[in-house]
């Protein structure tokens, strides 16, 4: 009898303990310790400043694009984007902004026929590996905070198009673009663009601005007339703004025990809403986390 008692007791009290919750994503992203996190240098910051008070901020990535990474920060150096704007929207594609076929002459300090900076050598990357299948190359994952392409018998790595990624707009090959005419992913991932062409960046705050204009009627999505273009009033530098209000971002360290578990959890969801785990998950499904950090006053 004693021992039936005990037991009874025993069933009683793990019934009382609750079961432990299952993390989501966000849970992982908002528990991350500050060790977890990498500041993004303010020299790689783009702000385009929209003419309807929108800001949109890209992330630059000189380690994959150094030429045409360069051309961009000359080029807002100099105010080459003085009387930019957005001309172009197509649907589940992409927003295209610049000087539309300007014969503006290059300011000092620009490469005017970059290479084809379409691959970068893979020596060099630590590589956190996604995990699952990637259709487009035969293998993928992340590096210094990035989504990655890559092939290790080969020898190249790419930044993928996702979401958010922004490249450089070019004519057929040969040409390579200069960096002048860029453009942001707002639609499905186009993947089949990798290694096609210059990816510089991705943008890291401000999407939204530019999703939800207007779509441009015309082919490719370009707008008909200009009196349909968005604006632009100004492209610059983080690093050139004053240091009190300038906007400032951290990444996730790609290379962290909290990113393997937001990776890991990404693709195995089991939280409530959950009734099936996908057991896999598409590159541009597990975007590095970006938080603001807190600007000066």
């Amino acid at each position: 009898m004693k021992s039936i008692l005990l037991l009874l007791s025993g069933a009683s009290l793990a019934a009382a303990v609750p079961p432990a919750k299952l993390l989501t994503p966000n849970d992982i992203v908002a528990q991350a310790r500050p060790s977890a996190w990498k500041p993004i240098p303010d020299d790689d910051l783009l702000v385009i400043d929209l003419a309807n008070g929108g800001r949109v901020v890209v992330q630059l990535a000189p380690a994959f694009a150094p030429v045409h990474v360069a051309n961009i920060k000359a080029l807002a150096r100099a105010g080459y984007w003085n009387g930019a704007s957005v001309y172009r929207l197509q649907d589940n594609y992409v927003a295209q902004w610049g000087l539309n076929d300007s014969d503006k002459p290059w300011p000092a300090g620009v490469t005017p026929k970059p290479p084809a900076e379409y691959t970068r050598p893979l020596k060099g990357l630590s590589i956190t590996p996604l995990g699952s299948p990637d259709p487009y190359a035969p293998g993928a994952g992340f590096a210094d905070g990035w989504a990655v392409a890559y092939s290790a018998k080969a020898g190249w790595a790419d930044l993928a198009h996702c979401y958010g990624s922004v490249g450089v707009g070019r004519d057929l090959a040969p040409d390579t673009g200069t960096g002048g005419e860029l453009y942001a992913v707002i639609g499905h991932a186009p993947r089949q663009l990798d290694r096609n062409i210059a990816l510089v960046g991705r943008v890291v705050e401000g999407i939204d601005r530019l999703s939800s204009l207007p779509r441009g009627t015309e082919a490719l999505g370009f707008y008909k007339d200009k009196a349909q273009y968005a604006p632009i009033a100004g492209i610059r530098l983080a690093s050139d703004m004053a240091v009190r209000g300038r906007p400032s971002y951290e990444a996730m360290d790609t290379r962290s025990p909290t990113f393997a578990r937001y990776l890991k959890v990404r693709a195995n969801r089991r939280d409530d809403f959950y009734q099936q785990p996908a057991g896999g998950v598409d590159l541009c499904n597990v975007q590095v986390p970006v938080r603001k950090r807190n600007p000066l006053p």
